[in-house]
């Protein structure tokens, strides 16, 4: 297990609240966004803000984080390839267990458990699971968004009546010379 860096933008101290169930303290900041704060097409720019609103709760068990994290999105749409920009807005509750209660129960085989660590914790991997879930597993630009012809490439969107003509089947090809022969000529 890594130390954490008390000067890290999403590791919060906890030693205000004392360890006393029913302490409390709100916090309200901006952070630059971390590294890969979403899916491969639609993510939160790294460094972009974000803006946390978070009530920080001392419980027996440890400190109970409740919030809201809110960013800008940039991606693109699935369908047509066009950028997409968005807003999100998450919310999120996670408990963070005292480190030393965690080590008194060996049988405690939960990994997924959030661990104080020297009474800070590291709020990024509860944000990014917040971010990742909220977000449109397949983002659209329009909700009816018809993507992009696949033969040519254009944008269905711009050409709503954009058509091919029906491709020859090529069992058939050879017949298409009948027609273009000199009307004269007789095999």
């Amino acid at each position: 297990m890594t130390s954490l860096d008390p000067r890290a933008p999403l590791v919060l101290d906890t030693r205000e609240l004392g360890r006393r169930p029913g302490s409390q303290r709100e916090v309200s900041r901006t952070v630059p966004a971390p590294a890969d704060l979403g899916i491969e097409v639609l993510a939160v720019p790294e460094g972009a803000p974000v803006e946390l609103d978070l009530r920080l709760e001392a419980v027996m068990e440890g400190v109970l984080v409740t919030g809201t994290a809110s960013a800008d999105l940039d991606g693109e749409c699935v369908r047509c390839l066009e950028p997409i920009r968005d807003e999100l807005a998450v919310r999120f509750q996670e408990l963070y267990v005292y480190d030393d209660l965690r080590d008194h129960n060996p049988d405690d085989e939960d990994d997924d458990v959030s661990t104080l660590q020297d009474d800070l914790l590291d709020l990024e991997p509860v944000l990014r699971d917040a971010v990742v879930l909220a977000l449109p597993f397949q983002p659209l630009c329009e909700d009816d968004c018809p993507g992009l012809c696949p033969e040519c490439g254009a944008r269905l969107i711009e050409d709503p009546d954009h058509a091919h003509e029906a491709p020859i089947d090529p069992r058939w090809a050879a017949l298409t010379e009948i027609d273009e022969r000199p009307s004269g000529h007789t095999p």
